[in-house]
């Protein structure tokens, strides 16, 4: 096995070229982006998928205050040579990323976006000895090195800084924004999107309509939020998603990058695991995995070769976004996502232009943003270019963990606030036929994936009696083995012992309600319980996709 270092969390272009990081070359997007002449460049990208480490990569390559020639020196862009004596360390950049601009209120959040606005000022702390620079510009620029700025510098702020760069270089400007949609959607979780829209408007709107400073901007983010909600009277705006071609094979991993990656560090046997957790996403029609997991996949087996794949999405950021649209009772989407657990596609229209405020006003805002997002990926099929309808699937094992964890959160929560003292009532009175209808109603309101099979129910059964002041105890030894749930009520004495199958098939119930009645009592379960306990009741629950039938011992 090679020594090898991963670059895993390195999002700074510099660094990684200095400190000999592992690099899948992806600087072909330098020329493929700069041989445009499109003024303003919008990229949307899911998280973890190499946004940042692009803008710095720009960064570095453009900016007059560097030598870059170093660090870009064996990569794909140095190749052409007429082109890098054109762009390579030849501009004034201004590199802002939003992507830490986020608070539960709004003014939390204002505040760190003026300390955004400082930082940047103090990389460009040399504007305020320019002596090509207005005097009253400098006035401007040190409040706002201060963060004493008021609202209306803080919109003027990035035009000031441009006109300034561009009287000391005497060249127009690069903006580069990275996470430019970070503070909108943190925004509209909490509730002041307005507040922080009239704000962003504001900043790009001056910097980037009509801006004569302005030489191109490069933004990146998650949604492409509607040209008439912040990028109003832009010219020469352009936009590249995941549902184009531009730019497709520069984000995420290919599978012969991926592949190389996995040999280069000794692991290759590893390829079909991986490729069943991680790939799975298609940008245009590049099949693409996401860098961030194989990264931190390829480390856990540099260090332990017998690692199993994990998700590596769950704790990077907020996955609420699953969540907030499962249960609707407004939509009709249970059955769709039952049909993605089940690794079969939807036929869904998708709208590229949102703002975050109507995210949820609608099921195809609901599809496009879980697409968009990268929850969902689409099948290599032609997009319908006349309803803009796409196939889309759950693409990969990672994705659907996250999907079903979401899928037994909202049921936990749903059962909690629901009212069921009828069902409790029957269980204890021993009434398994109405027990098993109102357990098979609460089935039917209830996103399932099937191919759990017993460990799905025995998770459902036990969440029956989530917060309902019992005792709930799951596979705990009892006798000669572990029922799949006991359940408690020590106030009166009382016990629930449960053993759960899962049927091939309808006609199976009846006949796998007796075999788990026969485990338990060939089992002993019930022997603990004959001492200290009034009434010991045993079922055997059997289940059939959406049915259930219970049978209790004579």
């Amino acid at each position: 096995m090679k020594n090898i270092t991963l670059p895993i969390g390195i999002e700074d272009f510099t660094e990684l070229r200095t400190e000999e990081y592992y690099y899948i070359d992806k600087t072909g997007i330098i020329l493929e982006l700069l041989s445009k002449k499109f003024k303003v460049n919008l990229i949307t990208r899911p998280r973890r998928f190499g946004k940042t480490l692009t803008m710095s990569m720009l960064a570095d390559f453009l900016d007059i205050r560097k030598d870059s020639k170093d660090i870009f020196t064996g990569l794909e862009i140095t190749k052409h040579e007429e082109f890098c004596a054109t762009w390579m360390n030849q501009w004034p950049v201004l590199f802002l990323s939003l992507k830490n601009v986020e608070s539960l209120h709004f003014e939390g959040a204002y505040k760190l976006l003026k300390t955004v606005i400082a930082d940047l000022c103090k990389k460009h702390a040399y504007l305020a000895e320019s002596n090509c620079a207005d005097n009253d510009d400098k006035k401007i620029f040190l409040r706002l090195k201060s963060g004493e700025m008021d609202e209306a510098e803080v919109k003027y702020s990035l035009y000031t800084i441009m006109r300034m760069m561009h009287a000391h270089f005497g060249k127009p400007v690069i903006l580069l924004i990275d996470e430019y949609d970070v503070p909108l959607a943190k925004a509209s979780e909490n509730k002041y999107y307005v507040q922080m829209l009239d704000i962003l408007k504001g900043i790009l709107g001056i910097s980037l309509k009509t801006n004569e400073f302005l030489k191109l901007s490069v933004i990146t983010g998650c949604l492409r939020i509607a040209k008439e909600s912040i990028f109003t009277g832009t010219n020469n705006f352009v936009s590249s998603s995941i549902l184009d071609t531009r730019f497709q094979e520069f984000f995420g991993f290919r599978e012969e990058e991926a592949l190389r990656l996995l040999k280069d560090t000794g692991c290759a046997e590893h390829a079909n695991l991986m490729k069943q957790w991680y790939d799975g996403y298609c940008f245009g029609e590049q099949d693409v995995y996401c860098p961030w997991d194989v990264l931190n996949y390829v480390n856990e087996l540099k260090e332990r070769p017998d690692a199993k794949p994990k998700n590596y999405w769950k704790n990077t950021s907020h996955n609420n976004i699953i969540r907030s649209f499962i249960g609707r009772t407004d939509l009709s989407v249970n059955e769709k996502f039952e049909t993605l657990l089940q690794g079969k596609s939807i036929n869904e229209r998708i709208c590229e232009d949102l703002t975050y405020d109507l995210l949820h006003s609608s099921e195809s805002n609901l599809w496009s943003v879980l697409y968009l997002t990268g929850y969902l990926t689409k099948e290599r099929a032609p997009v319908d270019s006349d309803t803009h309808e796409v196939f889309l699937r759950i693409p990969n094992e990672e994705i659907k963990s996250i999907f079903k964890e979401s899928v037994t959160d909202c049921f936990l929560e749903s059962i909690e606030a629901l009212d069921r003292r009828e069902l409790f009532q029957a269980l204890w009175n021993g009434d398994d036929g109405i027990a098993a209808e109102l357990i098979s109603d609460i089935l039917f309101d209830t996103i399932s994936y099937h191919d759990y099979k017993e460990s799905y129910y025995h998770a459902f059964t036990a969440g029956l009696f989530s917060g309902a002041g019992y005792i709930v105890e799951s596979n705990y030894e009892y006798g000669l083995g572990r029922p799949d749930i006991v359940v408690k009520d020590t106030r009166k004495r009382t016990v629930l012992i449960f053993e759960a199958k899962y049927s091939d098939c309808e006609e199976h119930l009846e006949g796998d309600c007796r075999k788990a009645l026969e485990q338990i009592n060939v089992r002993e379960y019930a022997e603990k319980f004959l001492h200290g306990y009034r009434k010991i009741i045993c079922y055997g629950i059997a289940f059939y996709q959406k049915q259930c039938m219970i049978k209790k011992s004579c």
